[in-house]
């Protein structure tokens, strides 16, 4: 069952997060290798554009711009391709630090330099495997102690998580997150290629078709080992809504057209 706003990362081609374009003092506080904060937007842009292609599909997983922001937006609008943006707490229509007051006030110079704006937690499939991604990971942060944990995705349930916030610079993988910040990635996006690869190597993945088929044949198998005897209404009522609801799962993935183990036409044993 889906517990986010749905999104099909099937359209993405590159993902990062976490630019500061205009931060002063980024370089300091995330040691990065820029001497002056016009030096590190200029080459941000130029990393940024060598990579994407005017057509490509970039998911921002937030604290894209700050400085004064009528000015560091602006800078934002000749990144190449169609850009997706994840609210972060840095960004000024952040739901976990502004107002909704000064979130109306601002999304409109956003979209002025062409950005898309996304909820905080988003869920979907990547060729068929399910996948959330927000700005911040399940547990992790920049500073001692995890901020902003109510807007955070709700628990580490096993399903894949793409986030930025920590600023970490020695890894992208780390369990069933992946930091996709510009400081773990050379400071430009990272091909969603990267994410596949990561995604397909984890231990006892499954797409949602195969975890939908699992879940409803063990509902079928607890009504099965249940004597008649002992199945009173309520226990019937209760089973019959979880199969009902991993049915529908079953029929929401089938029409998607996913395949198991990424084999056309293969069905699931």
């Amino acid at each position: 069952m889906l517990n986010y706003p749905t999104f099909d990362f099937d359209q993405v081609d590159f993902v990062t997060s976490d630019t500061h374009f205009s931060h002063a003092r980024i370089s300091e506080l995330a040691n990065r290798p820029f001497s002056t904060v016009e030096e590190m937007d200029a080459e941000l842009i130029r990393r940024w554009n060598e990579a994407v292609g005017p057509n490509d599909v970039v998911l921002h997983l937030g604290d894209l711009a700050l400085g004064p922001i009528a000015e560091s937006l602006p800078l934002t609008a000749g990144l190449h391709g169609r850009r997706l943006l994840v609210p972060g707490n840095h960004d000024r229509i952040s739901p976990a630090t502004q107002s909704k007051t000064a979130i109306e006030r601002f999304l409109p110079l956003y979209e002025a330099a062409g950005w898309e704006i996304l909820p905080e937690v988003i869920e979907g499939t990547r060729h068929g495997y399910r996948l959330l991604a927000s700005h911040y990971p399940y547990a992790g942060d920049s500073q001692e102690q995890d901020r902003h944990t109510s807007h955070r995705p709700r628990w580490d349930d096993g399903i894949p998580l793409l986030h930025g916030h920590t600023h970490a610079r020695d890894h992208g993988p780390n369990g069933h997150q992946f930091h996709v910040g510009v400081d773990a990635h050379g400071f430009a996006p990272i091909p969603f290629s990267v994410i596949d690869a990561w995604i397909r190597s984890l231990p006892g993945i499954e797409t949602r078709l195969q975890t939908a088929f699992r879940e409803a044949r063990e509902v079928i198998a607890d009504l099965d080992d249940t004597p008649p005897s002992n199945m009173d209404l309520m226990f019937y009522m209760q089973a019959y809504e979880e199969l009902h609801m991993h049915l529908e799962e079953l029929l929401a993935a089938v029409d998607k057209g996913e395949h198991v183990n990424g084999n056309d036409g293969e069905r699931p044993r």
